[in-house]
């Protein structure tokens, strides 16, 4: 790879730089966001950055770009070419991830206006029924959202190799990684959930 083509390369992360800005504006507006705020898009093996905007993603290949410059320069080609694969790693996945942000957030509302819809419950009689809990009631509740957890990353898994090997089908990748998404989403929830429990079987056990 020469100048010329880290030239164009950096071309391509300014227009996905552009694209991500104008999709996190559009995102803001949406009530279906709010199921989608405050995770991250991608796993932490794939990017550093931990955000729900897209934005921050393209910002941190730019970076990794100059890198790639300054590697070409001192002509070390082993961390070059490692470093090359890992930013077409990653602008793929963005451009998979911008490519799905419709079907992202169509999931969500679908999620959001089932949650409204059965929610019969006011958080205050939720929250003395978890007061109440004894400790054995919430212990199951943990080993659930422990199989959930893991029923998630193994669907994810699943997801995600079926993306890979669905070549030449655009929109059915789109749909895969709008899933792939997804469950990430619900495994940083199950996640929190799961802290929550362990905080309450802690309360629990110092009141017996």
């Amino acid at each position: 790879m020469n100048q010329n083509a880290i030239t164009r390369l950096s071309a391509v992360i300014q227009a996905l730089a552009e694209q991500a800005t104008a999709t996190d504006k559009h995102n803001s507006t949406l009530k279906s966001h709010r199921l989608i705020e405050n995770n991250a898009l991608f796993s932490n093996s794939l990017f550093l950055s931990q955000s729900d905007k897209y934005l921050p993603y393209a910002l941190e290949i730019n970076r990794r770009i100059s890198e790639l410059e300054r590697l070409m320069r001192s002509g070390n080609k082993m961390l070059f070419t490692a470093l090359l694969e890992n930013i077409e790693q990653q602008i793929q996945a963005l451009v998979n991830a911008l490519g799905a942000n419709d079907a992202l957030h169509q999931n969500a509302n679908l999620r959001l206006n089932a949650r409204a819809k059965h929610y019969k419950k006011s958080r205050y009689q939720q929250a003395a029924q978890k007061m109440l809990q004894p400790s054995h009631q919430l212990h199951q509740k943990l080993a659930e959202h422990h199989e959930f957890e893991r029923r998630l990353l193994a669907m994810i898994t699943d997801r995600e190799q079926l993306r890979d090997n669905s070549h030449n089908q655009s929109q059915n990748n789109q749909k895969l990684t709008a899933e792939v998404l997804a469950l990430h989403q619900r495994l940083g929830r199950c996640r929190q959930a799961i802290s929550t429990i362990e905080r309450d079987i802690e309360f629990a056990e110092k009141r017996q």
